[in-house]
């Protein structure tokens, strides 16, 4: 199978009631990094601020996953961590209902680390 060239390509391979959850992430991502382009990178969705990845997502045949997710101050990397995966990674289960206020708040933070360090 060919990559997909956009992300709506890439939603259109999944189940009507994956594509919605992972389109919720991608509409939450954006709400965090509003103005953000975005891409295919590596096969999954990547976000982009300022021409460079800010978050990718991806879902998989057991989880949906968001990387690179950096450690953040507290308290949002206590609400983070029971989701880790990784060092720089989180996951969320098909089965249980995807968390969209904290994966924008992910974004923001990231976003937030970007333009801090520019």
């Amino acid at each position: 199978m060919a990559s997909p060239g956009t992300v709506d390509e890439y939603l259109a391979d999944f189940p009507s009631d994956r594509r919605a959850m992972l389109q919720g992430i991608r509409e939450a991502v954006h709400r965090g990094v509003p103005n953000a382009e975005e891409k295919i990178r590596y096969g999954m969705p990547a976000i982009m601020l300022g021409g460079r990845y800010a978050i990718h997502f991806a879902g998989w045949k057991k989880h949906i996953g968001l990387y690179p997710v950096p450690r953040f101050d507290e308290p949002l990397e206590s609400e983070v961590a029971p989701h880790r995966t990784e060092k720089d990674s989180v996951t969320f289960s098909w089965n249980d209902p995807v968390p969209l206020d904290l994966i924008e708040r992910i974004s923001a933070a990231i976003a937030g680390r970007r333009a801090s360090a520019q």
